[in-house]
């Protein structure tokens, strides 16, 4: 692979791991703060001590760790399981089909922290900085 196809895949791996973070954060600070449109209407949070409080607190802080590159694969690892249990408890009894029961969102989420537990947090990462290149 030439260096300029390298560097190419590791910028696009950076920006699949800050946009997917800024996006994930943004489902935890809807849950935890009532922003962007709240829960059941605006400003409206879940309770701190509640299953959905306790998805935004992985959502929100999260996806700030993955925008930083910080513990990129465990906090991957991490909301891997969060968004199966999303799946199977809230979406699948829904229907089978995810475009019918509305669980396309989680799978996707699913398939990108895979992908970013596997490379890592690529380049501009607190990992890379502290550790080098995964």
């Amino acid at each position: 692979m030439s260096a300029a196809a390298s560097r190419a895949g590791a910028v696009a791996l950076a920006l699949t791991r800050i946009g997917t973070g800024l996006l994930f954060a943004q489902h935890g600070a809807q849950k935890l703060f009532g922003w962007f449109g709240g829960l059941g209407g605006p400003g409206q949070a879940a309770a701190l001590y509640s299953q959905m409080g306790a998805a935004g607190v992985l959502e929100f802080f999260g996806g700030l760790l993955l925008v930083l590159g910080l513990g990129t694969r465990p906090v991957a690892v991490i909301l891997i399981g969060e968004m199966l249990y999303a799946f199977f408890t809230v979406h699948l009894p829904r229907g089978g089909a995810p475009m019918q029961n509305g669980g396309e969102l989680a799978l996707l989420y699913i398939c990108l922290f895979v992908a970013l537990a596997g490379l890592g947090a690529g380049a501009f990462s607190v990992d890379d900085l502290l550790f080098g290149r995964d």
